[in-house]
């Protein structure tokens, strides 16, 4: 063999059956092994009815089938990859670490030609023949086969970490929310009948628990104080019960004031749910931001750090917005009315949310807790995979403060963050198609399918007839069987399930 081949090994035409057998069944019998645990716990998470952790788990299949196709294409394409070759001066820019501590880690003595490194020996003696193939040019590879590998891991690592991170923040937010069911309890005892929820009374407005804790009325400097009191109100009491209750009432008389009984927590955990199937997720748009960062981890520059407060004043920014709606609610009661005629009630609306759209919020977090997971990832990569002591790591003090803000996000963003935009996002003009139950999602689905078929056909129809095609018998018999008959309401049956 020549000494490329010496260095590769024997190649699979003269490796033993048994050996190539023997592996292939251990990589299957994990494989399937894996498959298997995967599908029995989303068969044991929906049997007890845990939808958010099992919407995690069909993001992770997502994550682990996107990482397959990575790595197959990163094994089908690393022949060709480490035969691109560049010229050496140009794989000496943008270096996460510089020559000098590569050379200190191996104890090599750099080489005095200037175009001939020690970080260029080592990628001229990788384990590839497209090493060989660079060098014989006086050349060196773009990508090594081991840089390679490290990329492949870090993408793996990353994927997992976001989707443990998505998963903890929403497991312990929602835990944060079900404390608030015996609010839900306790209003729902104190209007046990609908005459006594519309028996005429009067508010005074100013004395109200609401207003009397959001309303500050201190004429021009009311705004400043207003948002310098919501950016602190984030971190303790976030939501009070005379918050809950007077947004709750301000949903139901908006959206369903003819069922004053109507479980707005079960609603929120709903639509929570149904959030966190997108706040899991990691989009195109996030593997952008992951090109942009690793394009920009140049050493000097201390990017990981400084990226770690990014997120931190954004989560901030949307804390202090979220609170500051609620105060806005309040302050357009307080300034309109001094005393009203029964239940203190607040006016749901898009113009208190960015851009007049309250997904934007949900888009931020979703982005938040992505970053916070790609410091994180980051971090333990590094450690694993180059150590502690690594250039890319950095020093102590660049590394203590990106952990204690990382801590410090994942709690505020469970603790306070989420269940601010899970009760403050009902708060828009529009409610969510979460208020219905699975099966009257379905229910209304497929009765606009079939109104929409038989708008369709009515059309044919009656054009049909206009050329005079059609046989008047037969369109009297297709409206006499109801096709050719509008359809504009629902049926009766989902209609009461609507409040519900």
């Amino acid at each position: 063999m020549s000494g490329g081949e010496e260095g590769e090994g024997a190649s699979l035409e003269f490796t033993p059956t048994w050996v190539i057998a023997a592996v292939c069944t251990v990589i299957v019998a994990i494989s399937l092994a894996a498959e298997r645990l995967l599908h029995y716990t989303g068969k044991y998470l929906k049997s007890k009815d845990q939808k958010p952790l099992y919407e995690a788990l069909q993001k992770v299949k997502e994550e682990l089938m996107l990482l397959g196709f990575i790595s197959l294409m990163l094994t089908v394409f690393q022949g060709r990859i480490v035969k691109i070759c560049v010229p050496s001066n140009t794989m000496k820019h943008m270096l996460p670490c510089s020559l000098s501590h590569e050379s200190s880690s191996t104890g090599e003595v750099p080489d005095a030609s200037p175009d001939l490194s020690s970080h260029h020996r080592r990628l001229f003696a990788a384990e590839a023949a497209g090493s060989g193939y660079c060098a014989s040019k006086n050349k060196v590879p773009l990508l090594s086969l081991e840089a390679l590998h490290h990329l492949h891991i870090f993408i793996f690592v990353l994927a997992i970490v976001h989707v443990t991170f998505s998963v903890l923040t929403v497991v312990f937010g929602g835990a944060k929310i079900r404390q608030w069911k015996h609010w839900e309890v306790s209003i729902a005892k104190d209007n046990h009948s609908v005459g006594e929820v519309l028996k005429p009374k009067f508010t005074n407005v100013h004395q109200h628990d609401f207003i009397k804790k959001r309303f500050l009325g201190l004429g021009r400097h009311s705004v400043l104080l207003s948002w310098l009191h919501s950016f602190f109100k984030q971190f303790f009491g976030s939501v009070t019960r005379s918050d809950y209750t007077a947004l709750r009432l301000g949903f139901i008389m908006t959206h369903c004031r003819g069922n004053p009984k109507f479980d707005f927590h079960k609603y929120m955990i709903r639509a929570l749910e149904a959030d966190f199937k997108t706040v899991v997720g990691i989009s195109w748009y996030l593997w952008i931001f992951v090109v942009i960062f690793l394009s920009l981890n140049v050493n000097g520059w201390h990017t990981y750090f400084w990226i770690a407060f990014f997120p931190f004043l954004l989560l901030l920014a949307v804390g202090t917005k979220l609170e500051h709606i609620i105060s806005q609610l309040a302050h357009e009661v307080a300034e309109k009315h001094v005393a009203i005629e029964g239940d203190l009630v607040v006016q749901p609306s898009d113009d208190h949310f960015w851009f007049r759209r309250p997904h934007v919020v949900l888009f931020l977090i979703h982005f938040i807790l992505f970053q916070n997971a790609f410091e994180i990832a980051f971090f333990f990569w590094i450690w694993v995979q180059f150590g502690f002591d690594s250039c890319i790591m950095g020093q102590v003090r660049y590394i203590v403060p990106r952990l204690i803000i990382g801590v410090f996000i994942q709690i505020l963003c469970s603790y306070s963050t989420l269940p601010l935009y899970a009760l403050v996002t009902q708060m828009g003009t529009h409610f969510k198609k979460s208020i219905f139950d699975e099966h009257v999602q379905a229910g209304l689905v497929g009765w606009a399918q079939k109104a929409k078929k038989r708008k369709g056909l009515k059309a044919a129809i009656d054009g049909s007839t206009q050329a005079g095609s059609t046989d008047g018998s037969a369109v009297r018999s297709l409206q006499m069987v109801g096709i050719g008959r509008k359809e504009t309401t629902p049926p009766t049956e989902i209609q009461p399930s609507i409040g519900a």
